[in-house]
């Protein structure tokens, strides 16, 4: 699938009124509060319609939300002033941009549309975006997802495994990796029992 065609289908799945992840933060994302400090910068990366950056500007982080959806940008948006955070939004390509600056906190939330290449190229990426220091809250659906079809990719090779995170982050120091089975609810696009996998990591 191209680029443009990506872009347009997530575009058509953020066309309506409601969000389609929900507003709350990915639970996962928010158990790592303690983590966050405020006035530390962050990324949200894919990062849709706003949920997770909006969660991280309300900890009093300096946000980047990037997406490649304009529909997602606008809500993204659209729910920061309702929160009343300030949130900087940018659509763009995640695999094709470049940032101005790095990061404290990246979070990778759910970014499972990437092919094993780009995949790589991505990974790497989030290394070099990280400050010294920086922290890395990843999570991710396992291939034992595709059994329960309660959200995500359809294509395996898509999805993450121990094996696959712990080397591609081999150059951060790893502080938590695990993988577990639990019900989340996130709106009507994550919802049932899913095959989970979460990562925190520091450069």
């Amino acid at each position: 699938m191209t680029d443009d065609a990506i872009r347009q289908q997530w575009n058509q799945r953020f066309a309506s009124e409601a969000y389609v992840f929900g507003t709350a933060p990915n639970g996962f994302l928010a158990s790592q509060k303690h983590l966050l400090r405020r006035g530390h910068s962050a990324l949200a990366v894919a990062a849709g319609e706003g949920r997770n950056g909006v969660f991280l500007a309300e900890q009093g982080l300096d946000v980047l939300s990037v997406d490649i959806a304009e529909k997602g940008v606008e809500k993204a948006r659209k729910l920061a002033t309702s929160r009343g955070v300030r949130l900087r939004s940018e659509h763009a390509d995640i695999l094709a941009w470049n940032p101005p600056h790095g990061f404290d906190v990246i979070a990778a939330i759910f970014i499972q549309f990437a092919t094993p290449p780009h995949r790589r190229e991505l990974f790497a990426k989030f290394i070099d975006w990280l400050k010294p220091g920086g922290i890395l809250i990843l999570q991710g659906y396992r291939p034992e997802q595709l059994e329960y079809a309660t959200g995500g990719p359809r294509q395996v090779e898509n999805l993450y495994t121990t094996d696959m995170l712990r080397s591609a982050f081999a150059a951060l120091t790893i502080l938590h990796l695990r993988e577990h089975d639990e019900v989340i609810l996130e709106g009507e696009g994550h919802a049932g029992m899913s095959a989970l996998i979460d990562l925190v990591a520091r450069k």
